[in-house]
């Protein structure tokens, strides 16, 4: 603590005394459901989509972020994944149907590819 206080003078003591109170302190708990307050704006905003994404979820409406997880969870299940190319998906007949019939489509299409399944926001 010497060394310090040459450096830091009598702030030291005030910093770590301010440290040892913050620490002590809670954060206020959040409660969130899954249908609250939370997930109501944009991308996690449930919004109808096409018949093809509907038979493949299985749901009406649903939010672009869960419609990714529900396609990944398809992907690494049936290990669709190209091993020598891990960011390319080698397509099945029910991903074609998403995927406007494509073999093989990159990680990084999937949003862009999904986007033509949610209907535009008036």
């Amino acid at each position: 603590m010497a060394s310090s206080s040459r450096v830091f003078g009598n702030y030291c003591r005030t910093l770590m005394a301010a440290a040892k109170t913050s620490a002590g302190k809670t954060p206020p708990a959040t409660t969130t459901t899954a249908a609250g307050k939370g997930r109501s704006k944009g991308i996690l905003k449930p919004q109808p989509i096409s018949p093809a994404l509907q038979n493949f979820v299985g749901t009406s409406e649903i939010s672009r972020t869960d419609a990714v997880k529900k396609i990944w969870d398809y992907i690494k299940t049936n290990n669709l994944q190209n091993p020598a190319n891990k960011k390319e998906i080698n397509c099945d007949d029910k991903l074609k149907t998403i995927f406007a019939g494509k073999d093989k489509v990159g990680f990084l299409e999937i949003a862009k590819l999904l986007s033509f399944h949610f209907q535009k926001a008036s």
